[in-house]
């Protein structure tokens, strides 16, 4: 069995990763900022006396990730698994999300997985053994506003993923990015109910597309089976879609040229719902 290092474990999909590993008698450390603020994993951990050890850790701080890792080093010995889960999203237009916000999520979403990946990396490299799993979204790979901001995070951990796989594989370290479509979160519900005024349409359209998707929920726990097997497996995939609709988002986006994507994401709002119906099969069109 794996020791299981997770990031971002307080509620939605990093506590589904955090469970099903735990379910398959994996050795879980869950981390997060703030235990004492969530303590919805630690009550699921003792109702079903699940191996899960939750610590204190925040990825946007040196200081807290080397003081974590070297935490739990000196417990487990080893740490066979890092899945970077940690993330957060803000919505708004690139005019109107200020630049704090901009940094605030590439800190969390990108250099916090950075910092998790360098601090065991020399050992997985020395023992020429270990599995990095990064969440990113097909967030990562379809830019739309008005996520702009969590876009280009996933799009940078993706490109760091790539790399990082070619630079591990000759070590016997296994990279793999896993790519949720819309899944019910709380960060999900979120964006659905993201309608503030704006002389941009694009982040109220958004919303009322997580609205009707959302209303065929997606459980967080489908995402967390998926990383359990890709450790499990042993497979050297490197992208993983989960989620009923992550590959037909990526197809549709696929099948669209760079200039008709643009262009459908600035039709007037009647011509983008009839589009978005028509091509992907989904009524968003607000009905009050």
């Amino acid at each position: 069995m794996a020791v299981v290092v997770i990031t971002g474990t307080s509620s939605g999909i990093g506590l589904a990763i955090a469970v099903a590993f735990a379910r398959a008698s994996h050795t879980v450390y869950a981390t997060m900022r703030n235990p004492s603020r969530a303590p919805e994993l630690g009550q699921r951990a003792a109702s079903e006396k699940l191996p899960i050890t939750i610590a204190a850790m925040d990825v946007d701080s040196d200081a807290s990730v080397k003081a974590g890792i070297d935490r739990i080093f000196n417990e487990a010995g080893a740490i066979d698994v890092l899945v970077n889960n940690a993330g957060i999203e803000r919505s708004g237009s690139v005019e109107e999300l200020s630049f704090a916000e901009f940094r605030a999520v590439m800190e969390t979403n990108y250099f916090g997985a950075l910092r998790c990946i360098q601090a065991v990396l020399p050992a997985m490299r020395k023992r020429r053994s270990g599995c990095i799993i990064n969440i990113t979204s097909i967030a990562g790979r379809i830019s739309m506003s008005p996520l702009a901001s969590y876009n280009a995070s996933k799009f940078a951990l993706e490109a760091l993923s790539e790399s990082l796989a070619q630079e591990m594989k000759p070590f016997n370290v296994r990279v793999a990015i896993v790519e949720p479509g819309i899944i019910d979160t709380p960060m999900a519900r979120r964006i659905e109910t993201s309608r503030g005024p704006s002389p941009y349409p694009q982040r109220r359209r958004f919303a009322a597309m997580f609205e009707a998707t959302l209303k065929n929920s997606v459980p967080p726990s489908v995402v967390g089976e998926k990383v359990v097997d890709i450790v499990e497996s042993g497979t050297w995939q490197l992208r993983h879609p989960v989620g009923p609709d992550a590959e037909g988002f990526l197809g549709w986006r696929a099948a669209m040229s760079d200039e008709e994507w643009v262009g459908w994401g600035a039709l007037d709002d009647d011509a983008w719902y009839d589009r978005l119906k028509a091509d992907f099969g989904l009524d968003a069109r607000p009905t009050k």
